[in-house]
């Protein structure tokens, strides 16, 4: 019998998924306007016109379903309260127990009270993950009922809290013995910090929710503008050129990782599964931040316009030009459509910078002490952001994704990017899901397997992203 608890839960969720519809309409309504403004045009076109009337109509019913379910919420919370006091007022008509007997109240009521009760996994009782990814393992063993329901607890709570995510892993169960997990959020945000490569350009990059379905989509880019000149006398012909397109395809990919455990480790071992999955990932945000970087063909260092810098005793004096000359680049190849916003390098081209010396100060000025200087060290950690600026005002993100192997043989290289046209398709909050499964149950084998999906371009427009490379920047010596 469906009870209260139940019905709230579900309009609750009706409730979130109304708020989000009302987010997303107003959030289309700015991007076209925003967008009008970029390409500074007066008024919208008659598709965009059409486009915000939908979207504002598309508001104006969210707004209208809030109202409803509200009130329906309002109305079963009324009643819940009404029930519960009936229960509590039948509970006082039984007779008491004998004076002997000591009343317990069950450790589980397996009743879900978001708000009012404990989450099942938690970063103050189960900080690593431990008891999470523990209950994994042995549901999937079959050997413990308690891990079953604990597991089924967390995503009853999972339906409530973050709907989305939990339609997510139920429809992308790729075995059909097993259901989707979603990953304690917690857990997601205690790895996302740790040491590793990671994703610090990732973390930049112009960020859309990646499509539902289909492993391939497309986006238009113009390649035949129109046109206008003037006109050599009244009444004759004005320039026209028809204005056509060329569709650039997106690949979806999947960047995954698997390990298989030994029943023993799982059972007997200590933090031996937090460990692990921590491990998974630090490589899962790595290899997709180094794929953005470094893929063939359509990898940031195969698609920016290059500057040489040829130098066999290099100096940041002599950089400095380098980089206005990658800038320049961009810009002339972007014009009003997107502005140059960061560089992007390798750690140690960062403290290289650093150790040099102008005339009387130092390159690189520190935290905290005032001196005279070309550039300004914020002193963050690595992947906390951008780690100073430059005296042109960009500032600087290290990523140490990016190769050290090119050119001669020990070259990194440096890039400026316009952060707009650096293109991310990742789903909404980025989790990944786990799979457990028996594959070796002859050898006491567990497999653990973390995945996910995510698509990239930065080559809407040729040369829009430029580097600096060439033999001024081989390994430095300090």
């Amino acid at each position: 019998m469906t009870t209260f608890e139940e019905l709230i839960r579900s309009a609750e969720v009706e409730e979130d998924q109304a708020l989000k519809r009302r987010e997303r309409a107003l959030a289309e309504v700015k991007l076209i306007h925003k967008k009008a403004q970029q390409e500074a045009r007066a008024r919208l076109t008659e598709e965009e016109d059409g486009d915000v009337s939908a979207a504002m109509q598309s508001h104006e019913n969210a707004e209208r379903d809030l109202g409803g379910i509200r009130n329906k919420l309002a109305q079963l919370k009324t009643a819940q309260v009404a029930e519960e006091a009936n229960s509590q007022a039948l509970a006082t008509r039984e007779p008491s127990p004998p004076a002997t007997a000591v009343a317990q109240r069950p450790s589980y009521d397996r009743a879900i009270r978001i708000g009012q009760e404990a989450r099942t996994y938690r970063p103050d009782t189960d900080p690593g993950g431990r008891q999470f990814l523990l209950d994994v393992a042995r549901r999937h063993l079959g050997m413990d009922v308690e891990s079953e329901f604990r597991l089924a607890q967390h995503m009853r709570e999972e339906r409530v809290e973050r709907a989305a995510y939990y339609q997510r892993a139920a429809g992308d169960a790729i075995v059909s013995a097993f259901s989707g997990l979603v990953v304690p959020q917690y857990l997601t945000d205690m790895v996302a910090p740790a040491v590793a490569g990671l994703r610090p350009f990732a973390d930049i990059c112009n960020k859309h929710p990646l499509p539902t379905a289909g492993m391939t989509f497309n986006i238009s880019k113009i390649t035949t503008a129109t046109s206008a000149a003037l006109q050599a006398t009244e009444l004759t012909a004005v320039s026209a050129t028809s204005i056509d397109d060329t569709l650039l395809p997106i690949s979806v990919k999947t960047a995954a990782g698997q390990q298989l455990m030994s029943r023993q480790a799982i059972e007997r071992g200590t933090g031996t599964e937090d460990v692990t999955v921590q491990d998974l990932y630090k490589r899962y945000a790595t290899v997709l931040d180094s794929t953005l970087i470094n893929e063939a063909a359509t990898g940031l260092t195969n698609v920016a316009q290059s500057v040489a810098y040829t130098d066999t005793t290099p100096t940041v004096a002599e950089l400095w030009p380098k980089i206005h000359n990658a800038l320049a680049n961009q810009e002339a190849a972007l014009l009003a459509q997107a502005t140059p916003t960061h560089v992007l390098m390798h750690s140690r081209r960062w403290y290289w910078m650093q150790s040099q010396v102008g005339t009387s100060w130092p390159f690189v000025s520190q935290p905290g002490i005032p001196t005279q200087a070309g550039a300004t060290n914020f002193g963050v950690g690595y992947a906390a952001g951008a780690r100073g600026v430059l005296p042109n005002g960009m500032p600087v993100v290290v990523d140490n994704n990016i190769g050290t192997t090119l050119g001669a043989g020990t070259e990194d290289e440096i890039y400026t990017v316009a952060a707009s046209e650096c293109h991310l398709w990742e789903d909404a909050g980025a989790p990944t899901f786990i799979r457990a499964e028996q594959p070796s149950a002859a050898s006491l084998g567990v497999l653990l397997v973390l995945y996910g999906y995510f698509a990239y371009t930065h080559n809407r427009y040729t040369n829009g992203q430029s580097k600096i490379a060439g033999t001024g920047l081989i390994a430095p010596t300090f």
